[in-house]
């Protein structure tokens, strides 16, 4: 098992938690503008409560010109009226803490909105208050901009500002200008608007992006990255090794002044968004320590086949798996219900594989609002697209907003029950039947799945706080032990539409745990000389161990 590392952040209430992730815009819609909003937010609460998680993590509500749908922000101390009051924010907190649920909010500290007041100023002229709060730089002698840096949604990372004869820097949209961390004041701001929101009682922030916080001072230009196909990439992101345009070294030290803000508030967590870069799993070492992140999750997992290699690299590949946040499904995902499926597999074993592979994982782990009802992804014509990512792609990738569809609440209402508005983006047909007020009424439905799952989760407590180990991949079964005070669990999972088996020699004693399945799904079972476990296609195996023999 995993040993404890004197410099790793002491455990939270984080470690082991269970999260559900809430994008606000398509979670529930109150006041019938055809945009989700925090009265809807407050509405809901009480479903995500029965679901037997932990904590929510909302994603951003503020003020904001929408061109990213949240993650542009034009004012981080503020709810955009669009999306309520801060009065009714209060309330959501007060509910959900009420319900035994901490609350998580987005802290987007590496970018604004060219809309913020901060940009607005910082763009007049190189000597006003906030002139150094951006990343400025000047044109090369010829005009171009001052190095080769590439923006993840495609061409430069650099655009012409003429009020200031300067380039500015952005990671993503040219309407998302990179902020200077490395500016003392501009730090200090940030800072500032964690303590504004910790002290409306929130328990701590899910940080955007934190790879993209710092950068080459020198401003260097990026090495070619090798790329051996016949034709370039979709996305020219991808032929550059990003070793100088993100993550600094100096990312350490800009979690260490978060850091130090959420401990003035005890109990104050913080949960980081890392890159899909190669040497995740080591950033997330370095960032996950007693003056950083309490956890991170990457999405370079779930945008892998599902696989059990992958599975186990990535239970593998950080010194501490423990510090693992899994987010399987998110607002920038397609979802896992069809990312993963396997061809020909039947949706519901899938979804109970997906429950319980997700309830056995070390660390912390995140729900997508919709995940727990098994929604597929959304396909969206092109005309229906909000996504700049899926409109500049398109047809080769058609950007997020295929998971981001509003979520159904009751079948037979207008729009689900999302909201008597026309929704932002269009309610999925096949989203209907799958409603929460049908699943609520049907036995084995994917939500009872999800909450048979979560609660096996918190009533055992190797899942939910033991370490990890013994981690296998043999072709298709991925198989792991997971123990705490005495107790120690073996689970094994069937990754393929295909029958498969794993060795148990060694294992021990095994009394196996009933775990929830899809209707008239049949489960593993031991050969007759008991060396074996038969696991039907997508299907999982948890037992308690006794001593080995």
């Amino acid at each position: 098992m995993t040993q404890q590392s004197s410099s790793w952040r002491p455990a939270s209430w984080l470690r082991g938690a269970a999260l559900y992730q809430i994008y606000p815009l398509s979670f529930r819609d109150r006041n019938g503008d055809g945009w989700g909003d925090l009265d809807g937010v407050l509405d809901g609460l009480e479903h995500v409560a029965s679901l037997g998680v932990d904590g929510v993590w909302i994603s951003p509500f503020y003020p904001s010109p929408w061109k990213d749908f949240g993650y542009d922000v034009a004012d981080h101390r503020a709810v955009d009226p669009r999306m309520g009051t801060l009065a009714g924010f209060d309330r959501v907190v007060e509910r959900a803490h009420g319900l035994g649920l901490k609350l998580l909010v987005d802290l987007v500290c590496g970018h604004t909105s060219d809309a913020h007041p901060w940009f607005v100023d910082s763009r007049r002229s190189r000597t006003g208050e906030r002139a150094d709060w951006y990343v400025w730089a000047d044109a090369r002698p010829d005009g171009t901009p001052p190095n080769n840096w590439l923006s993840v949604f495609g061409g430069a990372a650099w655009s012409w500002e003429p009020r200031r004869r300067q380039y500015y820097l952005h990671h993503f949209l040219s309407s998302q200008p990179a902020l200077n961390l490395h500016c003392e004041a501009a730090m200090q701001a940030v800072c500032d608007t964690a303590a504004f929101w910790l002290e409306r009682g929130v328990d701590g922030f899910r940080i955007d992006a934190v790879d993209f916080f710092a950068h080459d001072p020198e401003l260097r230009s990026n090495p070619p990255a090798l790329w051996g196909e016949a034709e370039p990439p979709l996305k020219p992101f991808a032929l550059q090794r990003h070793v100088h345009d993100m993550m600094h070294p100096s990312v350490t030290e800009m979690l260490a002044k978060l850091r130090a803000v959420a401990d003035r508030y005890p109990g104050r967590v913080l949960l980081g968004e890392l890159s899909s870069q190669p040497g995740a799993g080591q950033r997330m070492a370095a960032y996950c320590t007693g003056r950083g992140l309490d956890a991170a999750y990457t999405l370079s997992l779930a945008k892998q086949p599902f696989t059990a290699k992958g599975f186990a690299q990535a239970l593998t590949g950080t010194p501490r798996p423990e510090a693992i946040c899994w987010s399987l499904s998110n607002h920038d995902v397609e979802r896992a219900a069809s990312r993963w499926l396997p061809p020909g597999a039947d949706a519901g074993d899938f979804n109970a594989l997906l429950a319980v592979l997700t309830a056995a994982l070390p660390g912390t782990i995140c729900l997508y609002q919709g995940e727990e009802l098994a929604l597929p992804n959304a396909v969206l014509k092109q005309h229906e697209l909000r996504d700049p990512f899926g409109i500049t792609y398109w047809p080769d990738f058609a950007g997020r907003d295929g998971s981001r569809t509003p979520i159904p609440w009751r079948a037979a209402e207008p729009n689900a029950g999302f909201g008597a508005g026309e929704p932002w983006l269009p309610l999925a047909a096949s989203h209907a039947p799958l409603a929460i007020d049908r699943q609520e009424r049907e036995a084995g439905s994917p939500l009872s799945v999800w909450r048979a799952a979560l609660r096996l989760r918190r009533t055992q407590p190797a899942l939910s706080a033991g370490s990890v180990g013994a981690v296998e991949e043999r072709g298709g079964v991925l198989a792991f032990e997971r123990a705490v005070d005495g107790q120690r669990l073996l689970a094994v999972f069937n990754l393929t539409g295909q029958p498969a088996e794993h060795p148990l020699k060694g294992k021990g004693e095994l009394t196996p745990l009933a775990l929830p399945r899809a209707p008239g799904a049949a489960g593993p079972e031991r050969s007759a000389d008991g060396r074996t476990l038969v696991l039907p296609p997508l299907a999982a195996f948890l037992a308690a161990q006794g001593s080995a023999t």
